[in-house]
């Protein structure tokens, strides 16, 4: 009875670490393999080209401790570019919206609506191409969004 124990205990705590490691993991992955960020003066120079800007803040509705952002971004006619900081995170997504969006629920019942920018790779200052198609007076929210996971990050309305 007591080695039953034992190895149920056991077999309990191998689990818990495992799944521990592989939270820690997908939590770290994005940071270690996220490309070099550009720097405060080149996010600075794109900013001067933006029509738009608008501030991140960390308290939206579906913000937490996991899922922020924080800073500034400006919407230009070629690129969007941010300087601050983002929750680091896997497989964001850099969308317009024609409504402001602060939760999930907002997001998905927009996402029709919204133009997929682009991919967000780095969370301190990113700059993103804008497509030529883009339009971005056609809309008023800059939103990021965790795609794997389907979480909020942060939006800010612009217009």
């Amino acid at each position: 009875m007591m080695k039953l124990r034992l190895v149920v205990l056991l077999i309990i705590t191998h689990v818990a670490v495992g799944l521990f490691g592989f939270a820690v993991g997908i939590y770290t992955l994005p940071i270690l393999t996220a490309p070099v960020s550009p720097t405060n003066s080149e996010v600075q120079e794109m900013s001067l080209q933006a029509n738009f800007s608008a501030d991140f803040v960390t308290d939206l509705a579906d913000s937490d401790a996991l899922h922020w952002g924080e800073g500034q971004v400006s919407i230009g006619n070629t690129h969007i570019s941010f300087e601050g900081q983002l929750a680091p995170g896997p497989d964001y997504k850099l969308y317009l919206s024609p409504e402001f969006v602060e939760t999930e629920a907002d997001f998905e019942r927009l996402k029709s609506l919204m133009v997929l920018v682009g991919d967000v790779n780095t969370f301190e200052n990113f700059v993103v191409k804008l497509d030529s198609a883009i339009e971005p007076n056609q809309y008023n929210t800059v939103v990021i969004w965790c795609e794997t996971f389907g979480e909020f990050i942060t939006s800010a309305q612009y217009r």
